[in-house]
């Protein structure tokens, strides 16, 4: 084991006793280390020992592959790739110590589950633009009210070196999804015996430095980002918007949103739409803080750092871009098709969110396991308020190369008592997916424009 790597590993474990920002900030010549033993966004650049993790390379970015003709939906890089092996349950106990509870949970309940692994690639990358920006942001970026908040941070991962779990969990809420985009996807609640119906809809999600005006054309100085989701189909549900604002500190000033009722054609403020609150479209399966894996305020959980370790992650997931397939083909009993995943070990950070004493919500307790390369949730177990396993979160990655940007395709959630799951993400059937790089205005996240759109 070479140097960094035996302080890294002491510095781990170090921190897994610590549960919030108590060490000192970033030091000049720890922040040396990013593109050097580290890469510019704060992942270990060398491979594991046993060679089933590679060293990252750049990634897959604009630079180095070619133009997809669909930039939404970018072509399969390993089209002819197959598993190394599958896990199942009859060789399961050979792999529980690379997966989690909730993933071992699912082979219990389901006999045909299947888990495809393929070999490890290290697709991640940002546009090199934001690499800078991410090193000066690891020497002045702090948490704010005990970790609720973000001051002296700009635009993306505040924290490429984390001293504890609030502020990996933050370089998940903060990680880079494309500036200014929109997505035309559907959310499918799945029923126990397999049935379903898909409800379509439209989300837009820009960065106020995204902006056609520049953040320095608004006072939100409290605003991470705008997002306007409008349910398109079915007929029940068309014309259900939501309209957020989400602020950097929301203790100091609360998540702002809105929903135009298309039932009562009425714009309303809608503070509720946060923390456990029922997420529309999705039959009760989801809380609103489960989408994008995680999302919203942390004040309402202690964040303990538990250390760094391998697991086998959904990655690369670029089969459920398949435009030739139906979401009937990939939407089964019980669990997606696993024809179309791809799993691969990645190493992960391991943060333990436990419910504070004074706090309510549905889950008591949540595992996070947050890849690396991205800082994005891939995995996250969640616990009831007695402290049995409840649900499995995986997140479906790829990285959209044309753009330099990793973003889900994909992403469910398992109820492992009821046996139904909700997955979110999927375009197969819809005529276009991603737009990058959208031409937005603050205006356009306006009550007004709420109203617009319902008329």
């Amino acid at each position: 084991m070479n140097k960094f790597k035996t302080t890294l590993s002491i510095l781990v474990v170090s921190l897994g006793i610590t549960s919030n920002a108590t060490l000192a900030k970033v030091t000049s010549s720890e922040t040396a280390q990013l593109g050097v033993s580290l890469t510019p966004i704060g992942a270990e650049i060398a491979g594991n020992e046993a060679g089933t993790i590679p060293k990252w390379e750049g990634g897959l970015n604009s630079k180095n592959t070619t133009k997809s003709k669909d930039s939404g939906r970018p072509e399969n890089p390993f089209p002819e790739e197959k598993p190394i092996f599958i896990i199942t349950n009859s060789n399961l106990n050979d792999y529980k110590s690379n997966l989690s509870e909730g993933q071992i949970a699912m082979f219990k309940k389901y006999a045909d589950y299947k888990m495809p692994v393929y070999k490890t690639k290290r697709t991640a990358a940002y546009p090199e633009s934001l690499y800078k920006t991410i090193q000066t942001n690891a020497t002045s970026a702090e948490l704010v009210d005990g970790g609720n908040g973000l001051k002296n941070f700009s635009i993306t991962v505040p924290f490429p070196i984390p001293k504890n779990g609030s502020e990996i969990i933050w370089n998940h809420l903060t990680r880079y999804r494309g500036g200014a985009a929109n997505r035309y996807l559907v959310t499918v609640p799945v029923q126990k015996d397999g049935s379903f119906t898909a409800v379509s809809m439209n989300d837009k999600l820009v960065w106020p430095d995204f902006l056609v005006s520049g953040r320095d054309a608004v006072k939100d100085d409290n605003v991470l980002f705008y997002y306007l989701q409008t349910i398109t189909a079915p007929a029940r549900l068309t014309g259900t918007s939501l309209l957020l604002h989400e602020t950097l500190d929301q203790v100091k000033e609360p998540r702002r949103a809105w929903v135009y009722n298309a039932g009562q054609r009425r714009v309303r403020r809608a503070p509720n739409v946060a923390y456990d609150s029922p997420g529309a479209g999705t039959d009760g399966l989801r809380a609103s803080d489960n989408y994008d894996m995680y999302n919203g305020s942390p004040d309402r959980y202690n964040w303990k750092l538990v250390g760094k370790k391998e697991l086998y992650i959904p990655y690369n997931a670029y089969k459920l871009l398949d435009t030739t397939a139906k979401y009937e083909s990939i939407v089964n009993k019980g669990h997606l098709n696993a024809e179309f995943l791809r799993y691969e070990l990645h190493r992960v950070w391991q943060v333990e969110a436990t419910l504070k004493d004074n706090a309510r919500h549905i889950y008591a307790k949540r595992t996070f396991f947050i890849d690396e390369d991205s800082w994005g949730a891939s995995v996250v177990d969640q616990y009831d308020g007695r402290g049995k396993l409840w649900k499995l979160s995986e997140g479906h990655n790829v990285q959209f190369y044309d753009v330099d940007t990793p973003w889900l395709v994909a992403e469910t959630l398992h109820d492992l008592n009821s046996g139904r799951y909700l997955v979110t993400g999927l375009s197969n059937e819809e005529p276009k997916f991603m737009e990058w790089g959208i031409k937005a205005k603050r205006k356009h996240f306006s009550t007004s424009a709420l109203r617009r759109m319902g008329r």
